[in-house]
């Protein structure tokens, strides 16, 4: 038998309700109001004393935003930090409740910040509402102390200056892109070009040792710190001084021909002393194209007793691969081979040959062409050199395979790479005396570019440590003909590339 009663609809008792003075419609009369919720959203505005407009300060150098009072935070769009900052800026937001905040998408051009905002607050007694509203920014761009103290002569408290004593720019043109990439750059107020390197300045010690920090990770470097006293106040003993980081970078660069110090080629894993640089990162990597053994050379060790290269890349010599023996040794993507070459100024005048034993089996092949150094009957003014046993020395030492290409290839790419605003010095008065030697100057830069964008091409290992972003415009489809008739140089898949205005957007 059941316990449970059960209650017809005339025991129920009902609910008294009341219309809403507004609109008429019934509603609980036990709440105690006489207007109903919708009504309320629309005569009370609980977002009232907060203004739809405001403004952000931004400097257009730095790209910086101007957080009140006088502190200037890097913030990229549509982040945490720049919401942050905004609603920091809007005033009468701490009556209500913010529940949501984000960003309404706008044009990257438009200086323009539209945010979206919902907050709650009390409209009449004991009756909370939710209301939706937007708000628009301003940028308005000036200029941050920081700056403005860069365009004002002495300002800078240290100086970070690098150096390389070779004959190109090239290790300099691979360091620009890993301080791009790396945003290492964004505490200089300005970078200074000279002859054999760059100059970055700095308004505060820490950010030049933060920099030094930097280079020490990427490239073998040895720095040194020197400071000059500029005013000191005998009454508080305050005194203060400009530093300067004199850094030099190793100068062996890749595909560059060594004769290692015997004692070092032993210490290195039993490494021949005629080896080439096959990577510069922070430390030095040789390889023996006989054998295949590889070793790092540190820094520090190069610095205890430094030497200098037999030969740089600028001396290469153009070969003719006519057979390729391969021996089978393997060691990661080097595969040691027997190749048959002649010098291409030969062919067709004496067809001498020579038979090599180089690490550059898995990518040649009969046919192709490859850059070496020649060295037979070559004279070098190096002791090291002079020390080596004559019959060990290999008639030619080969070290890349040569890609032939097009002018429409060079001048066509459907990439780029972003650059530094630096500040060229006046090398007239200095150094260049005439126009003529200003050409060359330029002519040697823009031909060191185009090396350092060929190898970016060619080593798939070195792109991936810096950005490369699309080109603007398409080539043609004519254009691809031709020029896969011209060259056989690779090109760099699309997938690689970063789009610039994506970029902005993220940042």
């Amino acid at each position: 038998m059941s316990n449970y009663t059960q209650l017809t609809p005339q025991d129920v008792q009902p609910q008294a309700t009341v219309l809403c003075c507004n609109c008429g419609v019934p509603m609980d009369g036990s709440t105690g109001l006489v207007m109903c919720y919708d009504c309320i959203k629309l005569t009370v505005d609980i977002t009232e004393g907060i203004p739809r407009e405001a403004n952000v300060s931004f400097c257009r150098n730095c790209e910086r935003f101007l957080q009140p009072p006088t502190q200037w935070i890097r913030a990229e769009l549509e982040s945490r930090e720049l919401l942050a900052l905004c609603l920091r800026r809007l005033k009468g937001l701490n009556k209500v409740r913010l529940i949501d905040a984000s960003f309404i998408w706008t044009e990257p051009h438009s200086r323009r910040i539209r945010v979206k905002l919902t907050v709650q607050g009390e409209a009449l007694t004991n009756t909370i509402i939710q209301q939706s509203f937007e708000v628009e920014y301003v940028v308005v761009a000036m200029q941050c102390p920081d700056c403005a103290k860069s365009y004002t002569v002495n300002t800078w408290r240290a100086a970070v200056q690098i150096r390389q004593k070779v004959q190109h720019k090239r290790t300099f043109l691979y360091l620009e892109q890993l301080i791009l990439k790396h945003n290492a750059h964004m505490d200089t107020i300005s970078i200074k070009e000279s002859k054999d390197g760059l100059d970055f300045y700095y308004s505060q010690r820490n950010h030049a040792a933060k920099m030094i920090d930097f280079l020490n990770s990427v490239v073998p470097i040895k720095s040194k710190k020197s400071e000059e006293l500029i005013s000191q106040d005998i009454h508080s003993g305050t005194s203060q001084y400009k530093f300067t980081f004199s850094v030099e970078i190793v100068p062996i660069c890749k595909d560059d021909l060594v004769v290692l110090p015997k004692k070092l080629a032993k210490s290195m894993g039993d490494l021949a002393q005629l080896v080439v640089c096959s990577k510069v990162s922070n430390t030095v990597q040789f390889i023996d194209p006989l054998t295949l053994k590889t070793g790092d050379l540190s820094s520090s060790v190069f610095w205890r007793s430094p030497f200098a290269t037999l030969a740089d890349s600028s001396q290469l010599v153009e070969f003719i691969v006519l057979d390729v023996d391969p021996t089978g040794v393997r060691n990661g993507r080097w595969l040691l081979a027997d190749i048959t070459v002649a010098r291409a100024s030969d062919m067709g005048v004496n067809d001498q040959e020579y038979y090599v034993r180089s690490h550059l089996g898995g990518i040649l092949h009969p046919g192709d062409s490859a850059m070496g150094y020649f060295l037979t009957n070559s004279n070098f003014n190096n002791d090291l050199f002079d020390t080596l046993n004559t019959d060990s020395i290999p008639d030619v030492v080969l070290v890349k395979k040569h890609y032939v290409r097009s002018n429409k290839r060079i001048k066509n790419r459907n990439w780029k790479l972003k650059r530094m605003a630096n500040e060229h010095k006046d090398l007239v008065a200095s150094e260049i005396v005439d126009s003529r030697q200003a050409r060359q100057e330029a002519e040697r830069a823009e031909r060191d570019y185009e090396v350092f964008l060929q190898e970016l091409e060619e080593d798939q290992e070195l792109r991936k440590t810096v950005n490369l972003y699309r080109a603007e415009g398409d080539r043609g489809d004519d254009d691809e003909d031709d020029m896969e008739e011209e060259d056989d140089a690779p090109e760099i898949n699309i997938d690689e590339l970063l789009d610039e205005l994506d970029e902005m957007n993220l940042s």
